[in-house]
């Protein structure tokens, strides 16, 4: 491919007389090009489609990228965020000021890596969601904003918070429980001690755990 220049060529007598052409080769440039319009497009196409939220804001704060993810968690199109800001409309307000934080950090060209916010959803909801930082740089290598990559976890700390509650229920039971009850690892070190053993054996939790139960 060729970019061409043509310009008017005129005698002394500042007639017309032909004109002059300049040429360059952009053959290799143009190939360039398309090569980096494709990379970008896949990059963004990617972005897009992936199974996790993606999102993006500039040097203030203002949300450029929302991905597909991003719209099913939320509710929130793309279009009803881009140009928003993320942390006063979609963040709760008590992880506010974390994620400014974490943002500046990021726009500091500075890495962040698994912090964990509250994002509000159209519904009203309250998403709880882990999310790692990076810089986005232009051309110049100048920071241009934040890309944000993150998971949904508000199904795991649920699931968690059940499962911690159910181990302090079990071990209330244990503790209160009207009948002896110890246990012993491996090596016979004692593990558990309840309230009925300690009474009647005069031997309170906090002395025999970590001791052989054959000392007692």
């Amino acid at each position: 491919e060729i970019l061409f220049n043509a310009t008017t060529r005129r005698g002394a007598d500042g007639l017309v007389t032909g004109v002059i052409g300049v040429g360059q080769d952009i053959t290799k440039l143009r190939m360039i090009t398309m090569e980096q319009e494709r990379i970008a497009d896949d990059l963004a196409r990617l972005i897009d489609n992936a199974n996790a939220p993606i999102f993006g804001v500039d040097t203030k704060g203002l949300i450029t990228e929302w991905n597909r993810k991003a719209v099913e968690i939320s509710g929130f199109t793309k279009q009803e965020t881009v140009g928003q800001s993320l942390v006063t409309h979609f963040i709760h307000q008590v992880f506010r000021k974390s994620v400014q934080a974490v943002l500046d950090q990021a726009l500091s060209s500075q890495e962040v890596g698994n912090f964990e916010l509250m994002l509000y959803t159209k519904s009203s909801e309250q998403r709880d969601i882990l999310l790692n930082a990076t810089p986005r740089k232009g051309a110049e290598n100048e920071v241009i904003g934040v890309v944000c990559v993150g998971q949904d976890i508000t199904d795991l700390n649920m699931h968690r918070r059940e499962a911690e509650r159910i181990a302090e229920d079990l071990s209330q039971l244990i503790d209160t429980a009207n009948a002896p009850i110890f246990g012993v690892d491996k090596d016979m070190h004692i593990t558990e001690w309840n309230g009925w053993v300690a009474k009647n054996s005069g031997f309170q939790k906090f002395d025999v755990l970590g001791n052989k139960l054959t000392d007692y």
